[in-house]
């Protein structure tokens, strides 16, 4: 998103010109053509209303509808009034799932939380040895099975053994092939009703795992783990100085769900709060 503030650059009108490149320049940012449309007309309306007449001006508008668009979407973990907190965290291969997974186990940590790890992904060998490294590294046992395995049936230990120990946390890998895959998404629902029997709620968080380079891709992928499990946050990963992270606007604009975490760098504390205010001004 960051190359879009470029094109305001010098210009203080939002001439016919302007219009077009803006318009160009938000779409190659992954913004949709309805959106990227509605943006650049409400930024021209309110040039026209408050008489912007410069460059820096120009630049507080955009920041300004984007901000205004993502803000009501910023949202908080959910934290279950009764332990264990159960997260499943959703997500194709490749969008950063597992590290997240990570961070996101430091972040409980950090706060004083036990927290456990469930290697629901069965279906790769190396997700469960990725999960079983990364909580070692951060100091969280990781219940597991064989590659293969039920993934209900990892759910259910785990929640056992969370019981167990008093486990405050209880955060699940999932499988993460393609989101079109059917058996995948019935295994997705297998282990939410696991969670609902052992705690008598459904999972406190179904948390979405997006690449922010996915693209406009991240829509259909949203769209089909809500339709399994019903998505309840947003984890965008990647969100550094190379990432468009454009999709966000569509996405909300779409479907309405919460943006709970930015994942901006590679640290274990590099997993924070998304701020629709930071992610605008980052747009120039």
């Amino acid at each position: 998103m960051r190359r879009v503030g470029n094109v305001l650059r010098g210009r203080a009108t939002l001439d016919e010109e302007t219009t077009e490149e803006l318009e160009a320049a938000l779409v190659q940012a992954d913004v949709s053509v309805p959106v990227a449309m509605e943006i650049v007309e409400e930024m021209r309306t309110e040039a026209e209303r408050s008489r912007v007449t410069d460059e820096e001006g120009m630049m507080d508008l955009l920041r300004d509808q984007v901000h205004e668009r993502l803000e009501p979407f910023e949202g908080e973990l959910n934290v279950a009034d009764e332990p264990p907190t159960t997260i499943l965290v959703l997500g194709v291969n490749g969008a950063g799932k597992t590290t997240t997974i990570a961070k996101l186990a430091y972040l409980f940590k950090s706060r004083g939380d036990d927290v456990l790890l469930a290697a629901g992904d069965t279906f790769r060998a190396a997700a469960i040895e990725q999960l079983q490294t990364w909580g070692e590294r951060v100091g969280c046992q990781v219940v597991a099975q064989e590659k293969g395995a039920d993934p209900a049936a990892v759910m259910f230990d785990a929640l056992d053994a969370a019981k167990a120990r008093g486990t405050d946390v209880v955060i699940a890998d999932t499988a993460g092939r393609l989101h079109t895959q059917v058996n995948l998404m019935e295994e997705l629902r297998k282990m939410a009703r696991v969670v609902e029997r052992a705690t008598g709620r459904p999972t406190d968080e179904r948390l979405l795992v997006i690449d922010a380079n996915t693209g406009q891709n991240a829509v259909n992928q949203a769209r089909q783990f809500n339709e399994a499990v019903g998505v309840t946050g947003i984890a965008i990963a990647k969100l550094d100085s190379t990432a468009r992270g454009g999709a966000l606007l569509s996405l909300t604009a779409e479907m309405e769900v919460p943006i709970k975490l930015a994942g901006v760098g590679e640290k274990m504390e590099d997993l924070v709060p998304f701020s629709a205010r930071e992610f605008a001004d980052g747009i120039v």
